[in-house]
């Protein structure tokens, strides 16, 4: 609850509270919970909010690296009056510690409709799990745990966590009350605590505190032995919730940009289809000092392949509307690798190939339905390779492309039944090549090369019938350094370096039958040197 409220405040409060709650006459902004001190490393997402100079003190939950949730009577000018919170930042400084780790609050986020609101952090909290909101109603007779930073029976300000079991009484459209169990109650200080239900062993967010009676709290009359309080529901918020987390999320729902720069670091950028546009800033974090990279989506999730400055092979996740994992070596020991493809086939497994230090192909394969790496790498042919890409059609067929130390351009196909197929020259005599990339929609691959000018040049193949046209056409006067190119329906979305080693996009509309122009990607970056795209749902 916030602290340091004036007896007029309060008593205001009161009537306020009561209108909104429909029930109790006399409830009070929640404020810690009285209950048991958590076990170290329980309730992990809870957080401690500090507002001002030690004006108001709050829980909340972390459910995102970037955002927490807890209740906007912390933040209004009058706490019984949460509705009257503007969007924005706060007015009083506010910082909010989860476990060791402490951030300021960036930005509020409220609801008109129930005392809850969104903070989002300047900085992302990496390494505690955020608490998942609870998508299906909570109902009467249910239990439910408040963990809370909050006053209890005997400590002003604790230092440790408390927890306490509530039983829950009627549901209505925005909220919930509770009754706490066991000496249980919802002190001052535990506003915005999350109301967390257990279902199978996991934890889920079902609602935020509110207000409450306080009975048996430090600093309540003896005479007022009554727990119920009444929090915020979260559970049919889940839709806005993801809006707000996706704004601050390093993956979209759209186009998802890595870049190497040449010190061999990735940035990452997106352009949400959604309506968000581009990000308009690159992101990093560390790396294995990648020399190589690129990148397939697989639904929601992007999962990106780089060829280390060891030569060995690294991947991650990223998922939608979250962070990128960090960078673990992919199984099977390939050492000296020089280029990396990777390629969806039969919907959850992704064919990976990489250019091995002599030059020839190495294949594998993981199964992210479960069955997962294969755990070794298979020689395909002795080759002197330079570049490589890879497009799987619709029948599942993954079409691998090469540029061969003649700098011309060679294809073979992996087929499902495991077998390959010889190398062949690409139709269209093409020279001198510099970088490729390829895109399958649906049985059609289209292939763009960097001639040895740095124009960009493309041809296609019909895998359904009539197979490749017999010539390369340029496509644009350049002085390309690196592509990459990612379909989506009959859209391909092409990235590129420049010479000014600046990135630039262009969409090959087929729906349309035609090219836009090149636009450079917002954020700035420069010095890049490698380049990949996916395209998420």
């Amino acid at each position: 609850m916030p602290r340091n409220s004036s007896p007029r405040s309060l008593r205001a409060g009161v009537l306020v509270a009561a209108a909104a709650a429909g029930t109790l006459s006399t409830f009070s902004p929640a404020g810690a919970v009285s209950g048991d001190a958590a076990a170290d490393n329980t309730y992990t997402a809870a957080t401690r909010l500090v507002i001002g100079d030690n004006l108001r003190g709050c829980t909340g939950a972390l459910v995102d690296r970037y955002w927490v949730v807890t209740a906007a009577s912390c933040f209004s000018d009058d706490p019984a009056q949460p509705q009257a919170l503007v969007a924005g930042a706060p007015k009083w400084k506010t910082t909010v510690t989860v476990g060791a780790k402490s951030a300021e609050v960036a930005e509020l986020v409220p609801r008109a409709d129930r005392d809850l609101v969104m903070a989002r952090l300047a900085t992302p909290v990496d390494g505690i799990a955020p608490l998942p909101l609870a998508t299906a109603a909570p109902t009467a007779g249910q239990s439910l745990r408040v963990p809370g930073f909050g006053r209890t029976k005997d400590e002003w300000v604790p230092a440790k966590l408390h927890t306490g079991v509530f039983s829950l009484d009627t549901v209505s459209a925005t909220g919930i009350a509770t009754t706490g169990t066991g000496g249980a109650a919802i002190c001052k200080g535990d506003t915005g605590a999350p109301a967390i239900r257990e279902v199978n062993g996991k934890a889920e967010l079902v609602a935020v505190a509110s207000r409450s009676w306080q009975g048996g709290c430090l600093g309540t009359p003896a005479t007022e032995t009554r727990t119920g309080a009444f929090s915020s529901r979260v559970d049919d918020l889940g839709d806005w919730v993801k809006g707000l987390r996706n704004r601050t999320a390093e993956v979209k729902a759209g186009l998802n940009l890595q870049i190497i720069d040449i010190n061999n670091r990735v940035w990452n950028t997106a352009n949400d289809f959604k309506g968000g546009g581009w990000l308009g800033s690159w992101s990093t974090a560390s790396s294995p000092s990648p020399i190589a990279v690129d990148s397939v989506a697989i639904g929601d999730t992007v999962h990106a392949y780089a060829v280390g400055s060891d030569g060995k092979v690294y991947t991650r996740d990223g998922k939608v509307g979250g962070a990128w994992t960090a960078w673990s070596e992919v199984p099977g020991g390939a050492g000296g690798a020089q280029g990396v493809t990777a390629a969806v086939r039969g919907g959850s497994t992704v064919s990976l190939q990489i250019i091995g230090s002599d030059g020839s192909l190495y294949s594998t394969h993981v199964d992210y339905a479960g069955g997962g790496w294969r755990g070794s790498w298979d020689q395909v042919g002795v080759n002197r390779l330079k570049s490589i890409t890879s497009a799987t059609t619709a029948d599942g067929v993954v079409h691998v492309f090469a540029v061969n130390e003649d700098l011309r351009v060679y294809g073979r196909d992996y087929r499902p039944d495991g077998s390959w197929t010889p190398w062949g020259e690409i139709p269209g005599g093409a020279v001198g090549v510099k970088g490729i990339t390829a895109a399958a929609r649906g049985n059609t691959v289209d292939l763009q090369i960097i001639g040895g000018a740095g124009d960009l040049f493309t041809t296609y193949a019909y895998y359904g019938g009539s197979g490749w046209d017999p010539q390369w056409q340029k496509v644009s006067d350049n002085r390309l350094k690196a592509i990459s190119s990612s379909a989506e329906g009959n859209v391909v979305h092409f990235v590129a370096v420049n010479e000014d080693t600046r990135v630039y996009t262009r969409d090959a509309d087929y729906n349309a039958g035609k090219w836009t122009p090149w636009t450079e990607v917002p954020g700035g970056a420069f010095d890049v040197k490698a380049i990949t795209a996916a395209t998420t749902n």
